[in-house]
This record gives structure tokens, C-alpha cells and sequence, in this order.
């Protein structure tokens, strides 16, 4: 080779590096964009050099370490901007319910310091009216969040389907041109690997490069998103239990919709609205409708022992609205509906905070809870008597008998605060006084009278109970006397406990049978007059009564779950500084091998100009040379 052909392959040389060059220079703020190298080769027999290849500065394996970790982190940035709204909403020391609680007691402590006193009740009715309303509005900020949750969660499936399609358009064009030139443009590369890394800050996925070449994406559970230049669709529908509740669907190559179970979709944006909301904002809301079920269920059956100014026995106060029942869409025909779904006064101490799904194996039903997936018991002999479903405080009716295979879902607290009323606008109405009083050793409850007023009313009622529930004494005697609604003979049958007693017009529950044969008690009308104020004082004793599940009182119960938010919260925060920090250092791994650094750049076109000039000094050389050689021969 001559000197003037190895000068051009110098030339040529330098043009490329210095193009390299200036394609980094320009693309020093292009997101994805990989730093690039000219690789220089020896040249063939004869010497000079030549180009071997344009390398893109990417390192997979710390492109993929990355990936992961800003899936993580956006999970939780995620999960975190949603948190702290409730936090700040429970934390709130003017606007939170807890204040607002205490008011309300407060005011029945007016009350029974001045029962007849009509400012005193007004009070009452004001703090009630208020608390019932902060009730409806937490229950309303926190159905507003659900709804804001479905609506990202289709934004982020609509992005995520957008993405995907590109990345396999992307797969089409690079072995296109792989074909054509044997090497994939390494401008279609940046761009595919950015589609991934943004791809991973909306949702966990597993990549594989097949034949080091097409990229594969699917899902953890390994249901394919991109196959080589076919991409497969994420779909947001209603839920078959809650048609409430956006969940993901997978559409398969048959085109048909597979509902995703929510554990499913983990990491990213995504995997953040779904975690949030099943462990946060389902269980804050179910702890807010289980607080205003448990306070109206309690305080109805104390206002409902009292009596009221115009002598009438006192009505339930509070009203909340039934437990939401829905069935499964994938249940056979013809469908077998839930006709009533109520509250159990008698087992309000069994309600808890969470979801149930109630399944149908071999004729009878399961009962499951939702947020610890644990088998709740029911109570067999309602269920075989008259196909009645009793659990966890509620009550719930079907239309038939349900096949094997129906399921349903039970929300009995999620919307109950959403129906928080106050029933009384008459101050006269509040039951400050007793109606009765209670002397003995039997375990009663739900004392009312049946016709609601005291006229022609005996004044005083007893009964004397065994140990196997046989009764042998009853007062008045010629009184008629009937258990849950069946004449009853004491001479030939015996009570259980939880029946509900009749004797002549006064009603009650026998909580539990005696441990002692001759156990019995009394209950005497009281005069019911303006200053009594003994069930004012019983309803203000509610306050540190562990109503709330049979364990906590109700501001004890409020404090427990605005401090189970709060940590969960603090817990996000700093699981997110640190997942973030780990972010950040792998981005500067990665931009330290494949990120543009203008002072090396800078370097290298002073560098590669230099080569250029002294290449082009050589081919002038070579000329001058030449030009020697010919004048010679003239």
C-alpha cells in the first residue's frame, strides 16, 4: 500500500472518530442515549488502518440491576404519594374524627348533667350531626381515592400497552437491518432499551434476549407481553367479585380476557396503586365503616333501653348503611342472588375490619377472609334451620339454594360510614332516662318494650333460670310467654342461650345461660321522669367500652389505625430514600461506562482532529513526493 493510500485510511479514520464524536456531543442530553466509540483496526497487507466498528457503551448487565431497582422505586414513590393523603387526613388534630368523638361524649355529659335542659340536648344532636357527617366525608375522600386509583390504573395499562407494541415494532426494524447490514443501527437499540427501562417504572417484568438479539417481555407469573415482533395486550376491567374495583385483564393470543389475580402485577406505578391499595387504602376504609358500625350499633341498643320526654322508649339514634354483597360473575346460571345482607346486633363484637368471599363446596359455604385469607366459622344451625348465613357480624339471606362453585363477595363495613345518619331531628326524642331497673344474676341484654310505650304495662317482670336452661319461675304468672317467637312451655322445654324472651309486653335476650341452678333477675319500670338521666349516663359510659370488635374502645380503635397508617407510611418513606439511593448509584455506574462526559469528549475532538490534520499532512506529503519524483524525470 502507498503512502498516499495509508494517509487516506488515516483520513478516513479520523472523519469517522470525529463523527462518533460529534454523535455524543449532540446527544449529551438524549435520554437512553449510550455513549459511542470508533474502533480502529490495523489495516490489511501493506499497512494504514480501518474501521472496525461504531461500539455502543452498554453494559446489560447493569442496564438490568438498574431496571430493577427504579421498578422498586417507583412503587414505592408511588405507594408513598398515596399514603401520606391519608395520613394527613386521619393525622389531622381539628378535622379527624377523634375530636369529634369526644365532643359528641361531651355533650351527652351536658346531657346528663341536665337531661331535661333543651340546650343540653340540641348539643347532643349538634355533635351527632357533625360526627355522622365527618364520617360520610372520610368515607367519601377515601371512595374518591378508589376512584382515582382506577382511572391510573387504566392510564398506566394504556402506557404500558403503547410501549409494548413499540418494543416489538422495535424487534421488526433491528432484524430488518441486521439483515441488511449484518449490524442493528445503534440508534434502534438506544431507543429499545429506553422503551424497557421506562417500561420497568410501570410494572416488574422479566426480560430475556433471545439469540442475544430480540428482546422477550413477560410478566412474573411468565405470561408473555413482546414475542420477537408480537405483542400481547393488558386490559383494565371491572373485577368478576366488585364491579367497583379496576383490575388488570391479560388478552391472549386466542383474544380472550383472563382477569389477573392482584398479586400478579408487582413493581412500578402499577405495582404500587395495586399494593396501595389492598393493603392500605381497603383496610383504612373497612377500619372507618367498622368505627361508625360499631359506635350506631352500640349506641342504638343503649338509646333503645331509654325514654324519651314523651314517654315513648328510645328509637336507634344512629342509621349506617347495610354491608355490600356482590356475586361473582362467573357463577351459574340461573343465578342464585343475595336478597339481604344485615348487621347482627347480637354479634357486632365478631365484625371486623376486612372482606370476605363466601365459596359453595359441596353444598355449603366457606367463608373466607380476605385480608388474612383465614376460614371464618358460621353458625351452622341458622344455616341448616333456615338457610340463613351468619358470620362476623352480619346476617345475609340468598334468593336459593347456590351451586358448587358460586362465589361472592361480603364487604360489610367498606361503604358503612358512607350512610352514617343521625335518625333524630327531636330533642324531645333523645332517651336520657332508664325505662327500667335491673336486679339479679342473669346475663340479659336488649331489653325493649314491645308495643314502644309504657301504657298498660306491668311495672315489674322476673325469671328464674337453670343451669341446662330449664325456667322455674316467672313473674307475673298469668303473663304469656314466648321465645323468638314461639309460644314457650317452661313445663316441657328449656332456653338456650341467645334466645330472645317474651313475658307480656317486655322483650329481652338471655345472653348466656346461669352457671347456677335458681339464678334469676328482676326488671322494674322506672317512673321515667324529666330529670332521670341514668341512660344519659350509660350512653356516655359507651366512651370507654371496648365496642369496637369486642377489644378496643372507639378512641382507642381511632388511634390504633391512625398510627398503623402512620408507620406505614414512615416505613415507605425511608424504604423509599434508600431503595432511591441504591437507584441512584447504579445510574452512575451506568453513566460512568455508557453516559456522555463533555470534557472527554471535548478531549477526544481535539485528539481526533490532530489525527485528522496529521493524515491530511501525510497525503500532502505523499503529493510532494510525487511531484519531486516527476520533476526529476523531466
Amino acid at each position: 500500500m502507498s503512502m498516499f493510500s495509508i494517509g487516506l485510511s488515516g483520513l478516513n479514520a479520523a472523519q469517522n472518530a470525529l463523527n462518533t464524536v460529534s454523535n455524543n456531543v449532540s446527544n449529551i442530553n438524549t435520554p437512553g442515549y449510550n455513549r459511542e466509540i470508533t474502533q480502529l483496526g490495523q489495516g490489511g497487507i501493506g499497512g494504514g488502518v480501518r474501521v472496525n466498528d461504531i461500539e455502543r457503551q452498554f453494559n446489560t448487565y447493569v442496564a438490568d440491576q438498574l431496571n430493577s431497582a427504579k421498578t422498586q422505586s417507583s412503587a414505592l414513590s408511588t405507594y408513598y404519594s398515596q399514603v401520606t393523603q391519608i395520613d394527613n387526613l386521619l393525622a389531622d388534630r381539628e378535622a379527624g374524627l377523634a375530636p369529634l368523638m369526644q365532643n359528641f361524649f361531651s355533650s351527652l355529659e351536658d346531657l346528663a348533667a341536665s337531661p331535661s335542659d333543651p340546650a343540653a340536648r340540641q348539643g347532643v344532636l349538634g355533635t351527632a350531626n357533625t360526627l355522622s357527617s365527618q364520617f360520610r366525608s372520610f368515607d367519601g375522600y377515601l371512595q374518591d381515592m378508589q376512584g382515582n386509583i382506577n382511572g391510573q390504573i387504566k392510564d398506566e395499562i394504556t402506557q404500558i400497552n403503547n410501549t409494548t407494541e413499540q418494543i416489538a415494532g422495535l424487534n421488526k426494524e433491528i432484524a430488518l437491518a441486521r439483515a441488511r447490514s449484518g449490524e442493528a443501527p445503534n440508534s434502534l437499540l438506544n431507543q429499545r432499551d429506553q422503551l424497557v427501562s421506562e417500561l420497568n417504572e410501570r410494572m416488574d417484568l422479566r426480560l430475556n434476549i433471545q439469540d442475544g438479539k430480540s428482546y422477550s417481555l413477560s410478566l412474573p407469573n411468565g405470561q408473555p407481553l413482546v414475542t420477537g415482533t408480537d405483542s400481547f395486550q393488558l386490559e383494565a376491567m371491572q373485577a368478576d367479585y366488585d364491579p367497583q374495583r379496576t383490575v388488570v385483564g391479560y388478552r391472549d393470543g386466542g383474544g380472550n380476557v383472563v382477569q389477573l389475580d392482584e398479586s400478579t402485577i408487582k413493581g412500578g406505578a402499577l405495582g404500587g396503586l395495586m399494593t396501595f391499595r389492598s393493603e392500605t387504602l381497603d383496610k383504612t376504609q373497612n377500619q372507618i365503616g367498622q368505627l361508625s358500625v360499631s359506635l350506631a350499633t352500640a349506641f342504638n341498643e343503649q338509646h333503645k333501653l331509654g325514654v324519651d320526654l314523651n314517654g315513648d322508649q328510645g328509637e336507634d339514634f344512629f342509621a349506617v348503611r347495610a354491608p355490600q354483597t356482590y356475586a361473582d360473575k362467573s357463577n351459574s346460571l340461573p343465578a342464585v342472588t343475595i336478597t339481604s345482607a344485615e348487621f347482627d346486633p347480637d354479634q357486632v363484637d365478631a365484625l371486623r375490619a376486612t372482606d370476605y368471599t363466601v365459596r359453595f363446596e359441596a353444598g355449603e359455604p366457606v367463608v373466607t377472609r380476605k385480608d388474612n385469607g383465614q376460614v371464618v366459622d358460621f353458625d351452622q344451625d341458622a344455616w341448616d334451620d333456615d338457610g340463613e348465613l351468619n358470620f362476623g357480624g352480619v346476617s345475609i339471606q340468598f334468593s336459593g339454594v347456590p351451586q358448587d362453585g358460586d362465589s361472592f363477595e361480603i364487604q360489610p363495613v367498606r361503604r358503612a360510614a358512607n350512610g352514617m345518619e343521625t335518625n333524630i331531628a327531636d330533642v324531645d326524642k333523645i332517651a336520657a332516662a332508664s325505662f327500667a331497673d335491673f336486679e339479679g344474676n342473669l346475663d340479659i341484654g336488649k331489653v325493649s318494650i314491645a308495643n314502644g310505650a309504657f301504657a298498660d304495662v306491668d311495672e315489674e317482670y322476673s325469671i328464674t333460670v337453670d343451669q341446662d336452661g330449664s325456667v322455674s319461675g316467672v313473674e307475673p304468672a298469668a303473663a304469656t310467654m314466648t321465645v323468638n317467637g314461639n309460644p314457650f312451655d317452661p313445663a316441657t322445654q328449656t332456653l338456650e342461650a341467645k334466645d330472645r324472651i317474651q313475658i307480656g309486653d317486655i322483650t329481652f335476650t338471655l345472653n348466656e345461660l346461669p352457671e347456677a341452678d335458681g339464678t334469676s333477675v328482676s326488671i322494674t319500670l322506672s317512673d321515667a321522669n324529666a330529670g332521670d338521666n341514668r341512660n344519659a349516663l350509660a350512653m356516655q359510659e359507651l366512651q370507654a367500652k371496648s365496642i369496637v370488635g369486642g377489644r378496643a374502645t372507639l378512641t382507642g380503635a381511632y388511634a390504633s389505625m391512625v398510627s398503623d397508617v402512620g408507620n406505614r407510611t414512615n416505613i415507605t418513606e425511608v424504604n423509599l430514600d434508600a431503595r432511591q439511593g441504591l437507584t441512584d448509584q447504579l445510574r452512575a455506574v451506568q453513566q460512568s461506562e455508557s453516559g456522555v462526559s463533555i470534557d472527554e469528549e471535548m478531549a477526544n475532538l481535539m485528539r481526533y482532529q490532530q489525527y485528522y490534520m496529521a493524515n491530511a499532512k501525510v497525503i500532502d506529503t505523499a503529493g510532494s513526493l510525487m511531484d519531486t519524483i516527476l520533476n526529476l524525470r523531466g
